[in-house]
């Protein structure tokens, strides 16, 4: 027997592979004594084989400090945790319910006015750290795993117009125009702009293979490009690197900069991520179907989250990139012809000095 009582309370000792083991039960009764012992052999035997002992008790804050450091983390995961860890942070992870979700939701709302998107992506980062728990053993199961969110409403995306993007391309800094310009003619994130390498670049193709995504979908995918891209990265051509640096050191953020171009180009108010869209709504109205658009942007195609369209060619991502060609210049073609007035057309006047932007660019 390795029950032993010291005292009035017992003691469990046991030898696993010759190394000695002991613990108190903190219980003088003999039958508790005895199951508190079986759960001690039990813990010893799944540290024996490298299996993570249940910590139900574990404090969410202590479990997403374990996270960031060790964990597959994103930049978002980060930010979410600044509204989460609040109310959070001194939970223990075994307590946490669906319950306590919407109660968290009451609060967010009662404290500022935030839209359910917002509140969605908080418990969507809440339950991506706890099945992160589950993977490695601290809880046995999601408590948050068959949550339900909040429908989310639909919001108009804004789109650069034409007449516009000259505005903007004058207004914006040197190292941001270029920026500009490939995410307009090539649909990129902002992160796989700042993260392209020169050596997934072919010139000579006019072709590019997307270093860094944050999507399966948009990993390593191809996006031929522009004349205008082409003329652009031939001026500024290397061999290795990033493709855009700032005085020679990677560029991590342009907020600064694209809210000053906005403000300076003096149009209405975009998100840089908006110019994606610009790219999708081109596309779309050059006429190219939408499993092509969803191939050079990186899109999954909503049936199976692993689809990386390899059904679409190459010859028809080209030809995609033709028709949007074709299509601006018809746009600016039909924006020159002189209206019947006057005094001179202002909007014609845009769009010359907007053609001779694009051909310097």
């Amino acid at each position: 027997m390795s029950l032993w009582k010291r005292g009035k309370i017992y003691w469990s000792y046991l030898y696993l592979d010759g190394v000695r083991h002991s613990q108190s039960t903190g219980t003088g009764n003999l039958r508790q004594a005895a199951e508190i012992e079986r759960r001690f052999r039990d813990t010893l035997n799944l540290k024996r084989h490298q299996i993570a002992d249940p910590h139900p008790e574990m404090p969410f804050g202590a479990l997403a400090a374990n996270f960031l450091a060790e964990g597959d983390r994103k930049a978002w995961h980060v930010d979410r945790l600044k509204p989460l860890l609040p109310y959070w942070s001194e939970v223990p992870i075994g307590r946490v319910t669906k319950a306590m979700a919407l109660d968290y939701r009451r609060r967010r709302h009662a404290a500022k006015a935030v839209s359910d998107t917002t509140i969605n992506r908080d418990l969507e980062a809440l339950r991506h750290i706890l099945f992160w728990a589950v993977e490695q053993g601290l809880l046995p199961t999601n408590p948050l795993a068959g949550m339900r969110m909040v429908k989310e409403r639909r919001k108009p995306r804004s789109v650069l117009a034409v007449s516009d993007e000259p505005l903007l391309l004058r207004a914006a800094a040197r190292h941001l125009r270029s920026i500009i310009i490939l995410a307009l003619d090539a649909g990129m994130r902002r992160g796989e702009i700042l993260n392209q390498r020169w050596e997934h670049v072919d010139i000579a193709r006019h072709l590019l293979s997307v270093t860094r995504s944050k999507t399966a979908e948009g990993e390593a995918r191809e996006i031929p490009f522009t004349a205008r891209v082409h003329d652009l990265l031939l001026a500024m051509r290397q061999k290795e690197g990033l493709l855009f640096t700032y005085q020679g050191r990677p560029i991590h953020a342009i907020k600064t900069a694209w809210k000053a171009a906005v403000r300076r180009a003096g149009i209405r108010c975009l998100r840089f991520h908006d110019l994606r869209h610009t790219f999708n709504t081109r596309l779309m109205e050059a006429g190219v179907l939408q499993d092509i658009r969803k191939a050079l942007m990186g899109h999954s195609s909503g049936e199976d989250v692993n689809s990386i369209y390899t059904h679409v060619e190459l010859p028809a991502k080209r030809e995609a990139i033709r028709k949007l060609e074709t299509w601006f210049a018809q746009q600016v073609g039909a924006a020159e012809v002189p209206e019947v007035s006057a005094n001179p057309p202002r909007k014609e006047n845009r769009v010359i000095e907007f053609t001779r932007e694009r051909s310097r660019t």
